[in-house]
């Protein structure tokens, strides 16, 4: 499915472009925005590619990764987040998503997280959607738990950050015993 756009009340999810290289960069490159997330702070050149990256796998068939752009205001809005779903065989898929810090705190998490699983269930069919999260991220676990996803347990050791192993908590949401979407 390819070009991929889903609006909601406040934000527009839409395909990456290589114009949205330096706006990446201010969620990619910040300290603040990668806190919590399974990587450190990514350069210029390390956005590039992952835009370059991102577009390849847009038009790939079939097709296992939607990595989107998060617009306030419709698809030419700024760019305020960036997110992915990336399908896993068995009708399933994992999302994953990020912020601009400026943005938290305004219920744009529950509306993009909302708006992945909306996706997931409805064009792409899938049975199953997990994320994963860091132990202490507070705010990711209210995001989730508010977009219906339930708390499943924690993953010993998942991911090395910053030279040290950490946990990851997961979250899933299953299709057929959801109830609609807000």
């Amino acid at each position: 499915m390819y070009p991929v756009t889903q609006c909601g009340a406040h934000l527009t999810l839409r395909e990456v472009g290589v114009d949205d290289v330096g706006a990446l960069l201010a969620i990619y490159g910040s300290a603040e925005a990668t806190r919590y997330l399974s990587f450190e702070p990514r350069t210029r050149e390390q956005v590039g590619l992952i835009v370059a990256r991102s577009m390849v796998s847009a038009t790939a068939q079939p097709r296992t990764e939607y990595a989107l752009a998060v617009c306030e205001r419709g698809p030419d809005g700024p760019l305020v987040g960036f997110a992915r779903l990336a399908l896993g065989g068995q009708s399933a898929g994992e999302i994953g998503f990020a912020l601009r810090p400026d943005r938290w705190g305004r219920g744009y998490g529950r509306e993009l997280v909302s708006a992945l699983v909306a996706f997931g269930f409805g064009p792409l069919e899938l049975h199953r959607i997990w994320a994963a999260r860091a132990p202490d991220n507070a705010s990711s676990r209210a995001v989730l738990l508010g977009a219906g996803m339930e708390e499943e347990g924690r993953i010993r050791h998942h991911v090395q950050v910053r030279g040290a192993w950490r946990d990851s908590v997961v979250h899933s949401r299953v299709n057929d015993e959801a109830p609609p979407l807000p």
